[in-house]
């Protein structure tokens, strides 16, 4: 009896070593640092995120997007400004902060476009707003603790929009961001 209790508990005691060094990256790694690659590749912009992990099914984080081309560039993106802090909410059983979640986040953003007139006098119009809005994606980690993150989400402008050229009223969220938990 004694026997079968101490081989029992060795048993349970060896599972849980093999348990961290199955997933090391969940160990006393609780922030995350990342660079969206979609927006870096297509749109020529910075979009960085910094991710801090509450526990297993929950992280907040913020992310700050900027745009260096101006409305004269080939590949024009007319979001010139973001900063969006986020609450993401997961749904892997096993897993610390990863899978698949959604998102909801808040974005302070800035956007600038050109008008053009039939006279030729074109002019640049700029305009800054606040947006709420919701995000699915899915986040995958390997052992040495780098990531990959796929997202998508929509939000929209809350005040009305002064302008009656610029049209910014539903605003978006998305990327593929590579980074690193620590």
């Amino acid at each position: 009896m004694i026997f079968a209790l101490t081989l029992c508990l060795l048993t349970q005691s060896f599972r849980a070593q093999e348990k961290d060094e199955k997933y090391p990256q969940d160990i006393n790694k609780k922030h995350e640092l990342k660079l969206n690659a979609f927006s870096l590749i297509v749109f020529s912009s910075i979009d960085l995120s910094y991710e801090y992990l509450l526990n297993k099914d929950s992280s907040f984080g913020a992310s700050i997007f900027f745009n260096f081309n101006d409305v004269n560039s080939t590949i024009y993106f007319p979001k010139k400004f973001s900063f969006t802090p986020y609450y993401r909410w997961f749904f892997s059983e096993t897993r610390f902060a990863r899978g698949f979640f959604v998102e909801g986040f808040g974005m302070l953003n800035s956007y600038e476009d050109e008008i053009y007139f039939f006279n030729g006098n074109n002019e640049i119009k700029s305009e800054t707003n606040f947006a709420l809005g919701i995000s699915v994606g899915g986040k995958f980690i390997i052992k040495s603790g780098f990531t990959a993150e796929v997202l998508l989400g929509v939000g929209r402008n809350l005040s009305k929009n002064n302008n009656d050229f610029l049209d910014n009223e539903i605003i978006s969220r998305g990327g593929i961001s590579l980074g690193y938990r620590f």
